[in-house]
């Protein structure tokens, strides 16, 4: 027997191809056009006037929350003077009261209910006074940390500590 040349088989070779890289890139690209078609979408605020309860002259709107705002003047000699809202329409009109219990608390207490029970009849329950408490340069420094006392004892939690007087509070001070 004769030996006959064997077929020589070529050998298959491996077709496959790996696509792990084509899919991280797909990925990337579809959470690219997501974050960017929602970056592009417009953003609208809404610009929108307080609303008026009366109207006045001078200022034309009289806004809720002035009902909110009480003012101390802080000067010498122990002196506070009070006022709730505009200074030149006042809700409550410029007072002068002494520190302690039946002084300022006493004042502050009052008004915080107020302005606590007006809140919830608007359908805002638990917003109460915001005081904003201005000490002349007068003033000492034991009166003003009275004062931050008193907005401990009574819990008033909104308030501030501001340095500027207008000419109106300036006045004010000089004729009490």
């Amino acid at each position: 027997m004769q030996n006959l040349p064997q077929k020589v088989r070529s050998k298959k070779l491996n077709s496959r191809v790996d696509l792990t890289a084509m899919v991280s890139v797909s990925f990337l690209l579809i959470i690219f056009f997501m974050v960017v078609g929602e970056l592009s979408k417009s953003k609208n605020m809404k610009f929108g006037k307080p609303d008026c309860i009366d109207e006045y002259p001078r200022t034309g709107c009289y806004m809720h929350d002035e009902r909110r705002v009480m003012t101390l003047l802080l000067d010498n000699n122990n002196k506070i003077i009070t006022y709730t809202g505009l200074l030149f329409i006042p809700i409550d009109a410029p007072k002068e009261v002494q520190y302690g219990k039946s002084g300022i608390r006493k004042v502050l207490l009052e008004r915080n209910k107020k302005v606590l029970d007006y809140s919830a009849a608007l359908g805002k329950p638990g917003r109460g006074v915001t005081v904003i408490i201005k000490p002349s340069k007068n003033s000492n420094y034991g009166n003003l940390v009275d004062i931050l006392d008193e907005m401990k004892i009574t819990g008033i939690t909104s308030y501030s500590v501001v340095d500027y007087y207008t000419p109106e509070e300036s006045k004010l001070l000089a004729s009490k």
